[in-house]
């Protein structure tokens, strides 16, 4: 692991603790969670898929796919961030795989899915456009590329400044659904948008910043 990876890692570890505090994170309130459950049923295939959820946190997404009849597999660099997604999985009863790993490269060997989904991610990698390639192999044909974006004034957790260095990141703070949807459409046969920010119960209250899906038939 370098430096870098290390820092990023007990940054993402140090937050789990309090991540589903925030309440687009740990979906507690039931406007929240319903919110999201009809995000995912619009975004989604109807049948049950087997769904990539790179960056997954501390499963609130993932529990979602689970509870809808989906096959998740979450991918996330901060140990701690799984050992509560897979504390949430336990309790729902419900199966779920969780695997340690860089976004840049998700480590699930020669696997592929139906949907590769991540959300609130791409500000923080050192090359987003080559991830994005790397997402997109691991997609069956005809699978969909689901991103959850934005483009916000301040990047980090509950106002904590991330890690040194954050500031020369590509797509630091965010990026705008036009120039996402620029990077995606050499990757997919079909690029769409779909605009988020006006709908509070995501997020837990309004937002003035911008928020939206980018979704991506490949």
């Amino acid at each position: 692991m370098t430096e870098r990876a290390g820092l990023i890692t007990a940054y993402w570890d140090a937050a789990a603790a309090t991540f589903d505090d925030e309440p687009d994170h740990g979906l507690r309130a039931d406007a929240t969670r319903t919110a999201w459950i009809r995000l995912l049923h619009a975004l989604l295939p109807a049948e049950p898929s087997d769904v990539l959820d790179i960056g997954c946190g501390t499963g609130s997404m993932s529990l979602l796919l689970a509870e809808a009849g989906h096959r998740p597999t979450g991918v996330d660099l901060a140990p701690r961030m799984l050992e509560r997604a897979r504390a949430k999985f336990e309790a729902a009863g419900v199966a779920g795989r969780f695997v340690v790993g860089d976004a840049m490269l998700p480590p699930t060997g020669t696997q592929q899915f139906d949907v590769v989904l991540s959300r609130h991610l791409v500000w923080t990698l050192p090359d987003p456009e080559a991830a994005l390639r790397a997402w997109v192999t691991r997609l069956r044909p005809g699978g969909r590329l689901v991103l959850v974006e934005g483009r916000w004034r301040e990047a980090g957790q509950n106002g904590a400044p991330y890690v040194s260095g954050a500031e020369s990141l590509p797509w630091t703070g965010g990026i705008t659904a036009e120039d996402l949807a620029a990077a995606v459409r050499p990757l997919a046969a079909a690029v769409r948008i779909e605009p988020l920010s006006g709908n509070p119960d995501l997020w837990g209250g309004p937002v003035t910043d911008e928020r939206y899906a980018l979704i991506a038939d490949v």
